[in-house]
């Protein structure tokens, strides 16, 4: 798409253990970072007594110039973050989860919630990319000016559109039925 920008950054996650007894364990994206190599594998971190921290993946962050209103919403919120969508993978295959999507609109974000089947967080941007993300913004962003709909009448509007509806259809001037068969 004509004026998109790219870059790439390292999905980091967690495997806590809850304590809860219907799950073991949950998986948390807990950083981005930006990407200095590829790296197709998960690679072990760091490790602690109840949790475990992974780099699940290198995704592309991808800005659109009719995206901007989005991404500025985001900058201006008390702490701006990088939404990180998790799928769950097939059973016994790979890893439990796999890093899918990473974004910086809270409209895209609000089509993964509503379909309810992913993990999604959002993580501290990074400066740098808050840097970029901010750039991008001030150079696409196009201030749309409010415009109030004109209103019309409500008589001018319904002229005409009630007509046989309500009560001079349910007795005044509409013939009455009889049921068949019965006395005039």
């Amino acid at each position: 798409m004509p004026g998109a920008e790219t870059v790439r950054l390292a999905v980091i996650v967690e495997r806590r253990e809850s304590g809860h007894p219907w799950q073991a364990h949950a998986w948390l994206p807990v950083e981005v970072r930006p990407a200095v190599a590829e790296s197709g594998a998960w690679r072990l971190l760091a490790e602690g007594p109840d949790c475990r921290r992974y780099h699940a993946a290198t995704l592309p962050l991808e800005l659109f110039p009719g995206e901007a209103e989005a991404y500025r919403i985001n900058l201006t919120s008390a702490e701006p973050v990088v939404y990180v969508i998790l799928r769950r993978g097939e059973a016994g295959e790979g890893p439990e989860v796999e890093p899918f999507v990473i974004t910086v609109s809270a409209d895209e974000v609000q089509e993964y919630l509503d379909a309810g089947d992913d993990i999604v967080e959002g993580v501290a941007m990074p400066p740098a990319v808050r840097a970029w993300v901010e750039e991008f913004v001030a150079r696409h962003h196009k201030e749309a000016p409010f415009e109030k709909r004109a209103r019309r009448r409500w008589s001018e509007a319904t002229a005409g559109r009630h007509e046989g509806v309500g009560i001079s259809r349910l007795g005044r001037g509409a013939k009455e039925s009889k049921p068949k068969g019965s006395q005039p």
